[in-house]
């Protein structure tokens, strides 16, 4: 027994402990959840854990929990917040509920191409003001990614005028921006979780929904309804979140190869967007019998002009859309 406390011994159990604790510290395994999403989103979120393994000489690594295996998008951002997982994406419009900035991208109309909304979403001046906005509650943005342009899909007839939309009941995100759209537009918004829509739709609880294509085939929504819109009246970008719980566990190095990791996802997003987009369309057409119609957007944007009037009452928010403005005409 006594050959146990030899000093060589003690050396080596020291030592041995030394490595031990150094490798625990440096294969930090962080915990990404996210709800049900298209291909694109998930092959970049993927990337995201491939890359920073790679970057990291493998410090850093990813376990998933894909498919709303922990939860919806809500559940998922509170997790965040106290650390329970270190990365979720979400829509912006749920992260209105906790930072009014980012209801800014529920505003209808917001942008007038896919180019001018790029140029928002990277410029660093208008997204750090947003994605800092919810270091208070725990977590902030470090990432964002396309969710395409938001139109309107119905189960019995299309939406051409304004007139096809009134008293129709559709179902909304919950935010306080969406619902007021929806009323001006003359519509009765309902917020439900997108997991209800489906059956809502079936059974005439909705007379239609609002979201990208990808809804049609990938929530099979293009089953019960037939006929889609182009009004683009939104476009709600993606936000992938970080608790700052997580930030506090990786060194300098470790954190810049993720957002490195991150940054590198958003570009393979949006080439991946753009292929299945098509796909998907074709796809509507093909295999579920969906109609796309093209309307005049002119009247859908005369309609929710009180919306404008009512920001400047609200001056961070007006500044920021200021800002968005500026940076989109540009």
């Amino acid at each position: 027994m006594s050959r146990l406390y030899t000093p060589f011994n003690k050396a080596v159990l020291a030592s041995a402990l030394m490595l031990a604790a150094q490798g625990a510290y440096a294969n930090t395994v962080l915990k990404l959840a996210y709800a049900e999403n298209s291909q694109p989103v998930k092959a970049a979120l993927q990337y995201i854990g491939d890359a920073v393994a790679e970057k990291t000489n493998g410090e850093v690594t990813i376990q998933y929990f894909p498919d709303s295996q922990l939860g919806g998008e809500r559940e998922l951002v509170e997790m965040v917040q106290v650390g329970a997982i270190d990365i979720t994406k979400v829509s912006s419009g749920l992260l209105e509920s906790f930072s009014p900035l980012y209801g800014v991208f529920s505003l209808p109309y917001l942008f007038d191409s896919k180019e001018g909304f790029y140029r928002v979403m990277e410029d660093e001046n208008v997204m750090s003001t947003v994605y800092r906005s919810t270091e208070a509650q725990g977590f902030s943005g470090v990432g964002w990614y396309d969710s395409g342009a938001r139109s309107f899909y119905m189960s019995k007839a299309p939406v051409k005028t304004l007139d096809d939309l009134k008293g129709k009941k559709i179902r909304v995100m919950q935010s306080e921006t969406s619902i007021e759209t929806m009323k001006l537009l003359g519509a009765a918004p309902i917020a439900m979780s997108q997991a209800e829509v489906y059956t809502s739709l079936q059974q005439g609880i909705l007379d239609g929904a609002e979201n990208n294509e990808f809804a049609l085939t990938i929530a099979r929504h293009g089953e019960v309804a037939k006929f889609y819109s182009y009004d683009m009246h939104t476009r709600i970008p993606d936000v992938v979140v970080m608790s700052n719980i997580t930030k506090q566990k990786l060194t300098p190095d470790q954190l810049a190869a993720l957002q490195e990791a991150i940054d590198e996802s958003i570009t393979l997003q949006q080439e991946l967007w753009q292929e299945e987009m098509a796909k998907t369309t074709e796809s509507a057409r093909k295999d579920f019998g969906v109609e796309f119609f093209e309307i005049d957007q002119a009247p859908f944007k005369q309609a929710v002009q009180p919306i404008y009037e009512n920001l400047k009452k609200k001056p961070e928010l007006y500044s920021l859309y200021q800002k968005i403005e500026q940076v989109e005409q540009n």
